[in-house]
């Protein structure tokens, strides 16, 4: 079981909200209307890890180790939402989210099969921890910069813990999780190509709520996430190479095969689809 371990590693670097926030630095002269409002979509957005959890537990009811570490995933994701509540609470009390703003998010996801939503949000931490160390950069305001700073560093240490449990996968799967891992990959890594950078908040995840089946659908300003990205924190080609190629790197240190482009992964995809098309069939079990 992985969840012990990771259980102690995550503790071990575990922030304290009193403590190890800056909070005696704010500096409201530093801290824009434009940027505020911003915080608040976040804490919104952070605030969907809710029914995420709910949607891992129902889809991996087999796999109690998993589902176990989802009680440390869920803990420092809503802690996320909290912290940056907590800023507006201190500093612009008018746009701390209502209880009602929160639960608008909180809706159920569609099944999915497992291995391919754990390799999504191994990638969707991979861009979360690009998109908040770019939103430390844009923000000018001391506070408001250390806590992106930290959330950032917890999306990394999140993706990790992922990653293990990915590589289990691949002992328990073989095949069937390579593909799982490159079929994602390839989306996720293909943001380029696409109108819109891929995350969980931004996927469609319940065919029958359809338009508003998406986490960014159902906040204030449904809008907010490409304005967010594309003209205020600037996640422009170069920030996106950067996370094509994390995406990339730890494929290819998984899958034990370089892959130096989209590509490259998108053949080796094929290679094991095709792969397991081919496998015999397991007879039926005789009356």
């Amino acid at each position: 079981m992985l969840y012990p371990e990771l259980f102690r590693q995550l503790e071990a670097v575990r922030w304290n909200m009193e403590r190890d926030i800056p909070w005696d630095r704010f500096d409201p002269s530093l801290l824009t209307d434009e940027q505020a409002k911003t915080i608040k979509m976040n804490a919104i957005t952070e605030w969907a890890a809710l029914p995420a959890t709910e949607m891992f537990l129902r889809d991996n009811r087999d796999d109690s180790d998993f589902s176990a570490f989802m009680s440390v995933w869920f803990f420092e994701e809503q802690k996320h939402s909290l912290v940056l509540m907590e800023y507006l609470r201190r500093f612009r009390p008018d746009l701390v989210p209502t209880e009602q703003e929160l639960h608008e998010v909180r809706f159920e996801f569609d099944p999915a099969p497992a291995l391919e939503t754990l390799m999504l949000h191994f990638c969707g931490e991979i861009r979360l921890n690009h998109w908040y160390r770019r939103a430390a950069e844009w923000h000018t305001e001391p506070v408001i910069k250390a806590i992106y700073e930290t959330l950032a560093r917890d999306e990394a240490r999140h993706g990790g813990a992922y990653l293990r449990y990915m590589k289990q996968a691949l002992t328990r799967f073989g095949d069937e999780a390579r593909a799982a891992f490159s079929k994602v990959g390839v989306l996720m890594a293909s943001a380029r190509r696409t109108a819109q950078a891929l995350h969980p908040t931004n996927l469609h995840v319940n065919a029958k709520l359809f338009p508003r089946d998406t986490v960014q659908s159902r906040l204030p300003d449904p809008a907010w996430l490409e304005a967010w990205l594309d003209k205020q924190i600037q996640f422009d080609a170069v920030w996106e190479n950067k996370v094509v190629e994390r995406i990339l790197h730890n494929l290819s240190l998984l899958m034990e095969r370089s892959f130096a482009s989209v590509q490259e992964l998108n053949r080796f995809r094929k290679e094991v689809s095709a792969k397991l098309a081919q496998a015999p069939t397991p007879p039926m079990a005789s009356a």
